[in-house]
């Protein structure tokens, strides 16, 4: 089996329709391009560069008009699409859920992931506008028997949130970003994202998104850690073949799940 997927770069702005617009141009030209899954980044609804109020006001239920929007792209052009979006969990909520959602080809939703580990970090509080997600079972989803699992930039530091991942089946680690700029953030970056790949035998293939709010970077990564596909600091489309028997053989001759001697223990849902 192998799967053409791509990973979307853009920068993201202020105004949920016009980033829905914006992402519409890159999902047809994955699609063109021959995916059959398209990850867009984190906070591809609506990104600023420090979270507060304003994240809060925009924010929308899962049956609200962005996420729709990102159902009906997903029917269009007949792809499997995830993207990071704004979550308002109820009507008089005072933080958000900054959410993952995965739409297929019909136009429904297959997977949601909260983030988990918020970004207090380099001078930044996620966590005074964010809810952190629930410790539940790690979200994944099958296309044509790959099963796809679903982390958040910040997530990536955390080994043990993607091994879980790996643990529950998956194939292929989806990672959208918006990885804030900064001194050696790019090749902080590129580190983790081929050590989750080695380290779980599994593909990699993140999309962040670019300045002024993110460090661009995006990439898809062979569960041997080679980089197969790579986009700059500028906006665009990113595609790369996913190949199970490639993954087999990866994992022949380094079974490092079935060798590993500790579990993970984190709450409801964990192994």
């Amino acid at each position: 089996m192998t799967m053409g997927i791509s990973v979307v770069q853009f920068a993201a702005g202020t105004d949920p329709e016009t980033n829905l617009s914006t992402l519409r141009e890159h999902v047809r030209t994955a699609a063109e391009a021959g995916a059959r899954v398209v990850l867009a980044p984190e906070y591809s609804m609506f990104a600023v560069t420090r979270l507060d109020e304003r994240v809060v006001a925009i924010a929308q239920p899962l049956d609200g008009p962005f996420t729709s929007g990102l159902a009906a792209l997903a029917a269009e052009f007949n792809v499997f699409l995830v993207a990071g979006v704004v979550e308002l969990p109820s009507p008089r909520a005072t933080r958000i859920s900054n959410t993952l959602v995965a739409h297929g080809p019909d136009g429904a939703r297959i997977a949601v992931y909260r983030k988990v580990h918020l970004y207090d970090a380099f001078g930044h509080l996620e966590s005074d506008v964010v809810e952190a997600g629930p410790l539940v079972a790690p979200a994944t989803f099958t296309v044509d028997g790959v099963i796809f699992g679903m982390q958040t930039c910040f997530d990536l530091r955390f080994p043990e949130g993607c091994r879980r991942v790996a643990a529950a089946g998956a194939h292929v680690l989806l990672l959208p970003a918006q990885w804030i700029p900064g001194p050696a953030k790019v090749d902080q970056w590129t580190t983790l994202l081929r050590a989750r790949a080695i380290e779980n035998t599994v593909y990699v293939a993140a999309a962040d998104q670019c300045a002024p709010y993110g460090a661009g970077s995006s990439m898809i990564v062979d569960p041997a850690g080679t980089v197969l596909t790579q986009l700059g600091d500028e906006p665009g489309v990113a595609t790369a073949t996913v190949d199970t028997a490639h993954l087999s053989r990866v994992r022949t001759a380094n079974p490092s799940l079935s060798l590993r001697r500790f579990t993970i223990s984190a709450g409801s849902g964990a192994e």
